[in-house]
């Protein structure tokens, strides 16, 4: 479970560090940061797979993603007073991590390439940034007595019994030691943490429009997750359900419909979802039913997989939704996070209300995203970024 979150220098976050629970609901106005911490967080996912760098480029390089306030709120600024003229005196640098109070963290600090001097080769991969550090740790945050593998720069090492061994030397500025090191067998915490890391599971902006994939049959095969388009929502729900999860799915559906049963109608091999509703006399299937029914059984499908990750992220859930299907939904995401830690990302304070998790209210402060309530970032959990 990831019980610290900490983020700096992206978008609109110059520095965010928040303590997550077991169902954590992050919400605030729009504008606010919400959706910053929460492509953060998939950005962390990105390195797990190794994929942090590509991503950072796809979206414009380090430039179009870092934070583009001043390095530090002065007292001047605070009052009211410009922030034009205030000068960088740090490198630039994006930085991601977590911690588990019982188990192992990450850390990663991104930064511009060095360039080319003399007239050496100009590389075209511009847009790339540069893996600056890597640090894997245990407990909550990256202090120097915690650290397991630290990379810098090229040069990687593990901490073992008889003290630090060097675990690599040359490692690409774009290569991540969860990805190039996994198999590592002096440092088995790469591979832990790299699966764990890569059953993260990110849930936004399913489609529910007319020509949606969930609408159509499809070829139906035990799937024990959700694919990210919904295409197997079908097959997911009938996994589940064989997998002895029947009186879970029943009583989300019948809550949430007025005592409506979920049906998988298969034929020829395909699969689709179908709602037998009291009073119809025929089975509604997927292609008939309304945005926000099909939202729910979408939502309800990845919140009763069987592959049952360490992390689940939704990210606005509500959409389509009837204000009705808020509390049955959150009835649903409230049993998901007995098993499964739940983050949820939300305007919708009825939403909110109706999940009583934890809670994070993201506002603006001077341009930045803050945690409401916070005196400043003397007031937020402890975290520490290595050096350079």
């Amino acid at each position: 479970m990831i019980d610290r979150l900490a983020i700096e220098g992206y978008r609109s976050i110059r520095s965010l560090v928040v303590d997550l629970a077991p169902l954590t609901v992050v919400t605030g106005r729009n504008g606010s940061g919400k959706s910053s911490l929460y492509r953060a967080l998939r950005l962390l996912a990105a390195a797990g797979q190794g994929r942090a760098v590509g991503e950072l480029a796809a979206d414009g390089g380090l430039d179009a993603v870092r934070w583009a306030g001043p390095e530090r709120i002065s007292r001047a600024v605070r009052e009211g007073g410009p922030t034009e003229g205030l000068v960088r005196s740090g490198p630039v640098a994006l930085r991601l991590g977590f911690g588990a109070a019982d188990g192992l963290g990450y850390a990663i600090d991104l930064g511009l390439p060095v360039p080319a001097s003399g007239g050496g080769f100009v590389s075209h991969f511009d847009r790339d940034p540069d893996i600056k550090q890597e640090h894997v740790f245990a407990g909550l945050e990256p202090r120097p007595s915690s650290v397991l593998v630290e990379r810098r720069g090229g040069v990687a090492r593990v901490h073992g019994d008889d003290g630090w061994r060097e675990l690599a030397r040359g490692m690409p500025a774009w290569g991540s030691v969860l990805d190039e090191h996994a198999g590592a067998a002096d440092a088995p915490e790469i591979a832990g943490l790299r699966r764990e890391m890569r059953a993260w599971r990110f849930h936004d902006a399913f489609r529910t429009d007319a020509g949606a994939p969930a609408r159509r049959p499809q070829v139906g095969t035990r799937s024990p997750r959700l694919d990210d388009d919904g295409a197997n929502l079908g097959a997911v729900l009938r996994t589940s359900i064989e997998a002895g999860h029947e009186r879970e799915i029943a009583r989300a559906v019948a809550e949430a419909f007025d005592g409506s049963e979920l049906e998988i109608v298969g034929q020829d091999g395909r699969m689709t979802p179908a709602l037998r509703q009291p009073g119809v006399l025929r089975m509604l299937t997927a292609d008939e039913l309304s945005d926000g029914t099909l939202q729910f059984l979408l939502l309800l499908a990845a919140l009763t997989s069987v592959e049952r990750p360490t992390l689940i992220v939704l990210n606005e859930p509500e959409r389509s939704l009837h204000a009705e299907l808020f509390s049955p939904l959150a009835a649903l995401i409230r049993r998901a996070s007995e098993q499964t830690q739940v983050l949820v990302v939300t305007h919708q304070r009825q939403l909110a209300d109706a999940l009583d998790g934890s809670r994070i209210e993201l506002e603006k402060e001077h341009g930045q995203t803050v945690v409401a309530g916070r005196d400043g970032l003397l007031d937020q959990p402890g975290w520490h970024w290595p050096k350079r």
